[in-house]
Formats: C-alpha cells, sequence, structure tokens
C-alpha cells in the first residue's frame, strides 16, 4: 500500500477505476470543475501524469485485497465507486463487483463516509423487452403500470454487479444505471457494433429496435454533479442515466457507418435469419447480447437530469463527431475488441 503525499488541500472525494474507461471521463469532470486537489484515486496501476499534475492524489490498492484497503477512506465524504470487472472469470467478477465492493464499504464505514455513490448497469435487469421502463421505487406516471423489470442478470458480470449495488443501497449508498455508454475509451459499444455490421452487412427487422445510450462525457457530469453536491439524491436511490429519448438501432448503425467509412446495409433480414447469420460469423454473441441489439432496450431517465441539473448533452451526432478520431484509430483496421455485455 503506497500514498501519495497530500496536497495542501485534503481529498475528501475517493474515486474507485479512475484508469477505466468511465473513471477517466470523472476524474477529468472533477478536475475541470477545480476539485483535483479534492480527489484520491484507488487504483491498482499508475495514473496518467495528467491527473497527479492537477493534485489529484493517489492510493495504489486491488479491490480483491481487503488489507491494502486499510485507511483509504480517511477523510473521505464521497466515495465514487466506478471500478469493476467486465467480463473474464465469474469468480473474479465475484471477487471484484460483490467481495470487492463489501470491503470498499467495510472501510468507508470504518471512517463515517456518508455518501457513496456506485455505477452499476441496466444489465442487471432481465432480458426482454423493456420500453420506457422506470426505475425501481420511482415508477413514472408516463410509464405503462408494471414496467419496472425484474432484476434477474444473464451473464457472471451483471450477477455480481447487482450484487454489489445490494450491498451499497443497504449501505444508503445511490446506484447508477446506464445502458450503453459510448465516447472516447469505449472498447464495448461501437466496436461490437462495427464487428456486427463487418460481419453481417444487414439490417435486422429494419433496424426498428429502440435503445437507450448516454455519453461518456455526459455520464461523467452527472457523477461529478453527485459527487460535489452531497445533498443531491436520497439515500438507496437508482437511477437511470441515459438521453431523455430512446434512438432508433437504424440511426445509431447508421452513424457507426459514417464515422468508420463502412457501406450502409442494403439488404433487410427477419430476425431469424439475421441471427442465424450472426451466429455463424459470431459465435461469440450471445442470445442475451443479440437481443440488446435488436429488441426494445429503453430506460425512462428524466429524473437524473432534472435532479442534478446537467444538461443531457447536445445528442449522438456531436458526441459521436468528438470521438471521431479515437474511434477511426481504434476500429479502422479490424475488430481486436471484446464483444459488447
Amino acid at each position: 500500500m503506497k500514498a501519495v503525499p497530500e496536497t495542501a488541500t485534503t481529498p475528501d472525494i475517493l474515486v474507485t477505476g479512475a484508469n477505466g474507461f468511465v473513471g477517466s471521463a470523472v476524474v477529468r469532470e472533477l478536475v475541470a470543475r477545480g476539485a483535483g486537489p479534492r480527489v484520491r484515486v484507488l487504483v491498482r496501476r499508475p495514473v496518467p501524469e495528467w491527473m497527479t499534475d492537477s493534485g489529484v492524489t493517489v492510493w495504489c490498492g486491488d479491490l480483491t485485497d481487503a488489507a491494502c484497503l486499510t485507511g483509504s477512506c480517511t477523510g473521505i465524504t464521497t466515495v465514487v465507486h466506478l471500478a469493476s470487472q467486465v467480463g473474464g472469470d465469474p469468480a473474479l467478477c465475484t471477487a471484484v463487483n460483490e467481495r470487492g465492493t463489501g470491503s470498499l464499504l467495510q472501510q468507508a464505514r470504518r471512517a463515517g463516509v456518508p455518501r457513496v455513490l456506485y455505477l452499476s448497469t441496466c444489465a442487471v435487469y432481465r432480458d426482454g423487452v423493456h420500453r420506457g421502463a422506470a426505475e425501481p421505487g420511482h415508477p413514472d406516471r408516463r410509464a405503462p403500470p408494471g414496467s419496472v423489470p425484474v432484476t434477474d442478470p444473464s451473464s457472471a458480470t451483471s450477477r455480481s454487479r447487482l450484487a454489489g449495488e445490494r450491498l451499497v443501497r443497504a449501505a444508503g449508498g445511490i446506484v447508477l444505471r446506464p445502458h450503453l455508454i459510448y465516447g472516447e475509451g469505449d472498447r464495448h459499444v461501437v466496436p461490437t457494433l462495427a464487428r456486427w455490421l463487418r460481419a453481417v452487412p444487414a439490417w435486422a427487422a429494419g433496424g426498428s429496435a429502440r435503445t437507450s445510450l448516454v455519453a461518456v462525457t455526459d455520464l461523467a457530469a452527472v457523477i461529478g454533479a453527485l459527487a460535489l453536491h452531497p445533498g443531491t439524491g436520497r439515500s438507496g436511490d437508482v437511477f437511470h442515466v441515459a438521453g431523455p429519448r430512446p434512438l432508433a438501432m437504424r440511426r445509431l448503425l447508421t452513424l457507426v457507418c459514417e464515422l468508420l467509412d463502412l457501406p450502409l446495409p442494403t439488404v433487410d433480414l427477419s430476425l431469424g435469419e439475421h441471427r442465424a447469420r450472426t451466429r455463424a460469423v459470431l459465435p461469440a454473441v450471445s442470445d442475451h447480447q443479440y437481443s440488446l441489439l435488436t429488441r426494445d432496450h429503453w430506460y425512462e431517465s428524466s429524473r437524473i437530469w432534472s435532479v442534478t441539473g446537467v444538461s443531457p448533452g447536445p445528442g449522438l451526432a456531436r458526441r459521436f463527431a468528438e470521438a471521431a478520431d479515437w474511434y477511426r484509430e481504434t476500429l479502422g483496421s479490424g475488430d481486436r475488441s471484446p464483444v459488447l455485455r
């Protein structure tokens, strides 16, 4: 265990997963808001220089090693828990996402931390058609009756993240559930779509399925607002985090084609035929993952923007343009990225 000496401003926000896709965006957001010296990051690997140059301090530790977490929450008033294990060994998912979260919460309790924010996922819901799905405990008046989905995830990753969020809510923390996250650093959503389009250049049932997305910069703005304004949100709250309107997969795939100079599909296949072709050329795509791409999965998300006062951003086209160079450099010459989870 090693802590970098603290600056004149004592850190009071602990961020886990700061080297990750969402974590690095959240630290950038906090730094941009002038809170760099207030941030301590819990990481396993060295952080980029821009973090330490901004006054961020470092605590080297691993969620799977409870001993090295001792003292990590001293002086902290808000824990922003973004670290997670996605995919891989189910036992490692449990060790990081459930037991690791429990160990971190234990340290938070010992240090008297009053506020915990936890990044989960809409993948904790049972797979199915989700149209305007409401948040648990806060069904929206505009949502159809019974539209709060059942939490019954199909993957080891999501089962362990659900276990982690239950621990957080039991401790009075706030849970955030985005669906699909895109932007600079994305190695799942757009990479999966690009791989899919290259392997099966056809629309699935016209591309009519609708989905919820959020840009990583807009998600980071929400998390930054929650971290810096302790009175925002209530104990045990669950928030969906997505753009205010669902997006048709046809529109999303068209933007991916434009971004990566891929030809637009000219063939429209039934879901049965499209699934068969996908299974033949991309056997790693599970039925659940295929469902995410071809059936409605969109979630009522207006409450988070209202509660935090954060703008949901300028929309997909602008955010795609901002990440265009990164996506082209990453995806322009192959499909080495993992499959959407």
